[in-house]
């Protein structure tokens, strides 16, 4: 199992303070969030006791960010959330949520790999940046609905794009747009 597969070990102590084993250092709820975000599992456990404390922790991730003002879960789904734990053996709503989950997951590596399969788009000038736009794009809209993403990290996509980058990026669209309109 590659070091990106096994689950990132983050270590509570008594003094509640949370510690990564994999770069000796301490890190806070924030932390533990961005490693999520950027596909990495995590597990939690209590140095002390040997308890997985990783769900507990997660639900105080996502109470904290809902209590910002982040709203991610409409007050439906809350709702529903609260009802399914009202239900005799927590009813269908985890195995629901699970499959969805998955499910988007699955798509989204679907379309990013036909976007870059044999395509005859891919030979068009400018397309690269169309592509890196749209796993911006895909990687904004689902950020705070999933913590894994299928697609890599680019350096253009971890710096802040520059009014000259985004010019740069409008000309190959309009290039692009001039080009498919000659194929038809």
């Amino acid at each position: 199992m590659s070091e990106q597969e096994k689950p990132l070990l983050i270590k509570r102590y008594a003094s509640r303070r949370l510690y990564n084993t994999e770069t000796s250092d301490y890190v806070t709820l924030e932390d533990i969030a961005a490693f999520i975000r950027d596909g990495r599992e995590v597990q939690i456990i209590d140095l002390k006791t040997g308890d997985d404390l990783t769900r507990q922790y997660l639900l105080q991730i996502i109470a904290e960010h809902e209590s910002r003002g982040e709203n991610v879960l409409p007050v439906n789904v809350l709702n529903d959330l609260v009802r399914s734990y009202m239900l005799p053996g927590g009813g269908v709503m985890p195995q629901f949520l699970q499959s969805s989950f998955e499910m988007l997951r699955e798509s989204q590596s679907k379309m990013m790999e036909n976007m870059s399969a044999m395509n005859p788009m891919t030979q068009i000038p400018g397309f690269e940046a169309l592509q890196a736009q749209q796993k911006a794009f895909l990687k904004a809209m689902t950020s705070g609905i999933s913590g894994s993403w299928s697609g890599p990290e680019t350096d253009s996509e971890a710096k802040p794009q520059s009014s000259e980058d985004l010019d740069d990026i409008k000309k190959q669209l309009a290039e692009l747009q001039q080009k498919l309109s000659k194929l038809n």
